[in-house]
């Protein structure tokens, strides 16, 4: 049987995280409701993670892997993860597994109905600076693209892979992604996950990248909306 999910691993020096996403993730796809598999994508890091993700590629036939030249930004990440998928089905989890592997069945139960699910901390786990710059991001972006998501950052989701290929991805599109759905004329929807405190490592944001990249986004993405095409075949000749 071929594998139906992809699930994307984006990392940027992750070394301490990487042994337990193996353990969680292996667990995971022994149960999952679909034939799944893992897609590390290495933005270019410079500790140990290659090497790591390397070594779990080596001993687990359903983890693969992909690896930057350099550091190119979790957009990028994301964007040659849908790129080197190839299956049906694409989802998303970030290395520091602040989000629950088991919590992408919460997600696959809707996706015959819709062709994005995301996942909502609606209790998250992160400090007040963090939450709060969260807040006020989510807000300003909400604000540009009317989709009506509490939580486009959340690193849980799951795609079809015909929508998810189709998304002309720029820096900063990792928190657009139900937009850029909506676009495409498809169907999204939230879902409430667990979230947990991280753990190990490093977190890659701060306030200031929380906030004024995000807003800096939004015009980038009304330039696209306003000039995005979109088109069905009706009919053609055979």
């Amino acid at each position: 049987m071929e594998y139906q999910f992809t699930i994307i691993v984006p990392l940027y020096n992750e070394e301490e995280n990487l042994l337990r996403v193996e353990k969680e993730l292996s667990a995971y796809l022994q149960k999952a409701p679909v034939k799944s598999c893992v897609l590390f994508v290495d933005d270019g890091s410079v500790d140990k993670s290659l090497e790591l993700v390397k070594d779990i590629s080596a001993r687990n036939k359903a983890f693969k892997y992909i690896s930057f030249d350099k550091n190119r930004g979790l957009s990028t990440a994301i964007k040659a993860g849908f790129d080197f998928s190839e299956t049906p089905l694409i989802g998303y989890i970030d290395s520091d597994l602040q989000t629950d592997p088991e919590d992408f069945d919460l997600l696959l139960e809707h996706i015959e109905e819709y062709d994005l699910i995301t996942g909502w901390r609606a209790d998250r786990k992160d400090s007040f600076k963090k939450n709060l710059s969260s807040i006020i991001a989510n807000g300003i972006r909400r604000t540009f693209t009317r989709d009506g998501m509490d939580d486009t950052g959340c690193p849980l989701k799951v795609i079809k892979a015909d929508y998810a290929k189709r998304i002309p991805m720029f820096k900063g599109l990792h928190r657009f992604l139900p937009a850029m759905i909506l676009l495409q004329e498809g169907k999204i929807k939230q879902v409430p996950i667990r979230h947990y405190p991280r753990t190990a490592g490093k977190a890659k944001f701060h306030v200031l990248n929380r906030l004024i990249g995000p807003f800096i986004d939004c015009f980038a993405y009304l330039w696209m909306k306003h000039n995005y095409i979109n088109y069905k075949i009706a009919s053609k000749n055979e």
